[in-house]
Parts: C-alpha cells; sequence; structure tokens
C-alpha cells in the first residue's frame, strides 16, 4: 500500500512529465516549421543556419520568413488558449473561449469599420470591438444576474449581432474593402511584425504570471463560487480583472492576427485529459498546446494545397467546430 506522500509525488511528477513533453512537442513542431514550405530544407540545413553557417538563402528564408510566422503562431497560440484556459474557469463553463463569447466577431465588426471607414487603424479598431463584447457581457451579469452557464448564450447573441454589424458595413463597401475585410478574417500568420509579435508576447506573458498568482484562486472556483468565497476568495472581482486579462490577451491577439476560432477552447480540453484541473499546471500546459495546435494547423495549412496556403482560421474551425458539440452534447448528458 502506498503512502499519501508517494501518491502525491507521482501525481505532481505526471503533470511535470506534462508540461515538458508538451515543450518538446512545441520545439519538434517549431523545427518541422522551419523545413515546410515552397522550399524544403532539410534539418541539418536547419541546423547548420541556426548555428551560424548555411547557404545564404537558407539564412533569408528561415530569418525572415519562416522565424516570424513561427513566432506569431506561438505568440498567438499562446494568448487564445490561455484565456480560453481562464474564462472557463471564471464563467464555470466549458465552452467558453473567445470565440464563443463574441470576442472574435467583435474584433472582426472592428476591424471592418477600420477598413470601409478608416482606411487605417485596424489593429486598434479590432481590439476595440473584441474588448467590447467582454464589457457587455460583464454589463449584463451585473445587471441581470445571468448564470455563468448562461453566458455562452449571450456570447451567441453579441456573435450574431457582430456578424450583422459586419454584413451590414461590407454591403455599403467597395469590392476592393470587401476583399480586405474577408482576407483579413482568414486569419494569417504572415501578417504581423516583429513589433506586433514581441508585444502580443510581453501581454501574454504579464497576463500568465497573474493567472499563475491567482493559480489557487482558480482551484477553489472549481469547487463553485460559494466554496471559493467560504475560503476567502474575492469572487466578483476575480472574476472581472480574469476576464478583462483574458479578454485583452485575446482581442490582441486577434487584432494582429485576423480571425482564428477555437484555439482557446481546445486546447484546455485537451491538457485537461493528462493533468486535471490543477490551474498550478493547467495554465501553463494550456497556452504551450494553443502554441502546438496554432503550428500544427499552420503547417496543414502550408501543405495541403501547396504552394497556395490555406486560411489557418478555416482549419483551426474545421477541428474546434467537432469538439464543441462533443463538449456541448457530453454536458448534456451529465445534466440529465
Amino acid at each position: 500500500m502506498t503512502s499519501p506522500k508517494t501518491e502525491y509525488t507521482y501525481y505532481i511528477r505526471k503533470k511535470w512529465f506534462t508540461l515538458f513533453f508538451l515543450v518538446a512537442a512545441l520545439c519538434a513542431v517549431t523545427l518541422i516549421s522551419l523545413s515546410i514550405g515552397s522550399s524544403r530544407l532539410p534539418f541539418m540545413e536547419i541546423f547548420r543556419v541556426l548555428t551560424g553557417g548555411g547557404e545564404v538563402a537558407s539564412r533569408t528564408i528561415i530569418f525572415n520568413v519562416r522565424f516570424p510566422r513561427i513566432a506569431t503562431g506561438i505568440a498567438a497560440g499562446f494568448a487564445l488558449a490561455l484565456a480560453g484556459c481562464i474564462m472557463q474557469n471564471v464563467l464555470r463553463n466549458p465552452l467558453a473561449s473567445a470565440s464563443t463569447l463574441g470576442v472574435a466577431q467583435g474584433a472582426s465588426f472592428g476591424a471592418a469599420i477600420a477598413i470601409v471607414y478608416f482606411q487605417a487603424g485596424v489593429v486598434i479598431f479590432a481590439f476595440l470591438g473584441g474588448i467590447t463584447s467582454t464589457i457587455f457581457i460583464l454589463l449584463i451579469a451585473r445587471i441581470s444576474g445571468v448564470t455563468p452557464a448562461a453566458m455562452i448564450l449571450v456570447g451567441v447573441a453579441l456573435s450574431a449581432m457582430f456578424t450583422g454589424g459586419t454584413t451590414l458595413v461590407q454591403y455599403f463597401a467597395d469590392d476592393m474593402r470587401i476583399a480586405s475585410i474577408v482576407y483579413w478574417t482568414f486569419g494569417n500568420l504572415g501578417r504581423a511584425g516583429w513589433s506586433e509579435i514581441t508585444l502580443i508576447f510581453i501581454v501574454s506573458t504579464i497576463a500568465l504570471v497573474y493567472f499563475l498568482f491567482n493559480r489557487w484562486n482558480y482551484n477553489a472556483m472549481e469547487g463553485g463560487t460559494h466554496t471559493a468565497k467560504s475560503l476567502g476568495v474575492n469572487v466578483d472581482m476575480l472574476i472581472l480583472i480574469s476576464m478583462t486579462v483574458a479578454t485583452l490577451i485575446s482581442a490582441v491577439a486577434i487584432a494582429f492576427v485576423g480571425t482564428i476560432n477555437f484555439i482557446g477552447l481546445i486546447a484546455p480540453h485537451i491538457v485537461r485529459k493528462f493533468v486535471g484541473n490543477d490551474y498550478r499546471f493547467l495554465i501553463p500546459c494550456s497556452a504551450i498546446m494553443g502554441a502546438v495546435i496554432m503550428l500544427g494547423a499552420d503547417i496543414a495549412a502550408r501543405m495541403i494545397a501547396a504552394p497556395a496556403i490555406l486560411p489557418i482560421g478555416a482549419l483551426t474551425s474545421f477541428l474546434g467546430a467537432p469538439m464543441f458539440l462533443y463538449i456541448l452534447i457530453k454536458r448534456g448528458r451529465a445534466l440529465a
């Protein structure tokens, strides 16, 4: 018979192993992404370039084309998955994410406004559109007392409203601006430069520090709001700040890469199968898994119809929609 101390040691080691495995998986996917493209590079050539050698053409491809794209994918996947993990906790709903709460649709609406009427400031308007969705959700929750479980329905309503607004903006736009809006909503990891990538990383890192600082509060929230309050957690403030920070990082990511759905939904659920609901590990593992999924989807987008690059947002939607339905059906059975 094993002692409780031995069982706890095994419990912790298993979670650390999962974290290290995800880091290794991210390194492997990054290496594959450096190799794949219109000009396929052997792994040995990549190694020579990374150690200061290699051909000039290979160095140009890796440092000027592929590294920025990979860094964008890692930063955006990190931010979206991190936001989804926290939203699911504080809203007490496994379906919560930036794409199901209307944040992505609000960002699309803001981008459409900027493209058609201002011809500039797309990032700023996309961010404002994304943050507006969360403000609406928090206000509705505060005023009407909507339960966290019903927040997804509020998100669906907001998504429909923002999608309708985007459609109206497109209706009154000329062909060139309609094409710009459609291209933006496809999602594109090749759009951001190093300054934008750095901004996403900085904002996401600050958010990660805040979330990890509150990891025990999120663990308490798993027992319900009443349990968390009995343990001394300021639930209302935790929900308000956490939702604001989660929306901030997801809106910043969406503003630079466009609409990429369901990363924030599926990454935390995959990781939960291995680390459970222990937010000491679930938070960093979800963020890394989001980066892995994003880079994996980008590799698929570049390979399926090469040399053409498919919209990465479409691929993540194909992956995320079945997961959404599975969670919905599973949740419905649990409540039956």
